[in-house]
């Protein structure tokens, strides 16, 4: 039980990455394509493994979100990065 409440909290924290990152100016059109992307496609019914396959269809989506997602954080600039990361910890702390 531990580990997926870590999971949950990693996940929640990538998820508010993402997000400052498409709401930031300053963030490079590379990285919040990448983040669009990475939304739309597990928004999206058309996939590489369909999701009336149990676990797998479910799992090429996080994986190919997941992948994007640090796409997308590699593209920022690395005091954006942590600007950004500082930020979201902050808001968890709370």
């Amino acid at each position: 039980m531990w580990k997926l409440t870590r999971l949950l909290t990693v996940l929640r924290k990538e998820l508010l990455l993402a997000w400052g990152l498409l709401r930031d100016p300053r963030t490079p059109k590379s990285a919040k394509l990448a983040t669009v992307l990475a939304i739309v496609y597990v928004l999206s019914p058309i996939d590489l493994i369909p999701d009336t396959i149990p676990l797998l269809g479910w799992l090429d989506d996080g994986l190919l979100a997941y992948v994007l997602l640090q796409l997308a954080f590699k593209l920022l600039p690395a005091e954006l990065h942590a600007a950004l990361r500082a930020k979201v910890d902050a808001r968890m702390a709370r």
